[in-house]
């Protein structure tokens, strides 16, 4: 157990020693002339449903054009956590257009959250409820972590360390994701509002919401609130800006570098997660690099942040820089 504790209290530890590289801008644009290759499952569902990239993307920037108050909330929603409000934008089409279609209409996402909060579900797995199972005593690490976020994250590595397509108790567990496991209890690939987020991200992100907009924190044990939080635009816009300003902060204050300026990235690192993992190996990558006498590596965007910075002066127009 012990050596657990320190595994799981390196993760969380302060990073204090920032690389001499520390406060570089990430220029906009892409670093690759060519956009990276589409992963085969969204080329799968994209054929599926007989359409094509550009349709989708088209069918989510008609939404983005012709709603305002869609335009607004993501605007308020940005300025909540001080960030440019083309990374929620960002974020949304890339979700829309490599993952599901956008609804062509807000208030059917407004429907879908009400839904949610009248039907009766709990997060589970096999009969064991998310409650029961991280009190098991592999999870004891985490107990005493008091942030919403670092409690989560610090589940989740356990997860993926001590569970995750493995037998423990006799009893086997998939080799899946964390969320896909436990927090999508209708079917799996289950989608998640206009920002597609996850019910694991948005409690995560429980705390840092609470504290810088007041909005109640998220309880696992209330999987309906949790539904509906990520379906209600007037929330989860809220927490897509929570999500993309700690990518933000992650690779400023781990990796030295500041990715504000780039949507391609945010949107990549919302795409992908688990930024401080990533910062971390950019930052090790980096530092080997600068021992060879060689010049840092920057961040680089896969194809879903390719998308956006492609699409980037589009998109610019329903955001005009303030």
């Amino acid at each position: 157990m012990r050596r657990w504790i320190v595994v799981v209290a390196g993760l969380f530890a302060a990073l204090t020693v920032l690389p001499a590289w520390a406060g570089v801008v990430v220029p906009p644009g892409n670093r690759s002339a060519q956009q990276p290759d589409v992963p085969f499952g969204s080329a799968s569902r994209t054929r599926a449903m007989k359409t094509t990239y550009e349709a989708k993307y088209r069918k989510v920037f008609g939404l983005l054009q012709r709603d305002q108050a869609l335009r607004d909330k993501i605007r308020a929603a940005a300025a909540q956590f001080g960030i440019d409000p083309i990374h929620v934008a960002g974020a949304i089409v890339g979700e829309h257009t490599y993952n599901v279609d956008a609804y062509d209409r807000l208030q059917t996402y407004y429907v879908k959250a009400i839904a949610y909060l009248n039907s009766s579900f709990a997060f589970t797995h096999d009969g064991e409820n998310v409650d029961d199972f991280i009190q098991r005593p592999q999870f004891a690490p985490c107990a005493d972590l008091s942030d919403s976020y670092d409690r989560w994250t610090c589940r989740e590595t356990i997860w993926n360390t001590r569970f995750r397509g493995k037998s423990v108790d006799g009893k086997g567990f998939p080799n899946n994701r964390f969320s896909a496991v436990f927090f999508q209890p209708f079917y799996a690939g289950q989608t998640f509002g206009i920002g597609q987020l996850n019910p694991l991200t948005a409690l995560m992100m429980s705390d840092f919401v609470h504290d810088r907009t007041g909005l109640p924190r998220l309880d696992h044990k209330n999987a309906q609130e949790v539904y509906r939080t990520i379906m209600d635009p007037d929330r989860t816009l809220t927490y897509v800006a929570a999500t993309l300003r700690k990518s933000i902060d992650a690779y400023e204050t781990i990796a030295g570098f500041d990715i504000s300026k780039n949507p391609g990235i945010t949107s990549t690192l919302y795409n992908v997660g688990d930024p401080e993992g990533r910062a971390r190996a950019l930052k090790t990558e980096n530092a080997a690099r600068a021992r060879r006498g060689e010049a840092p590596r920057l961040p680089e965007e896969n194809y879903y942040g390719w998308l956006v910075n492609d699409k980037l002066p589009e998109l610019r127009e329903l955001f005009p820089s303030s």
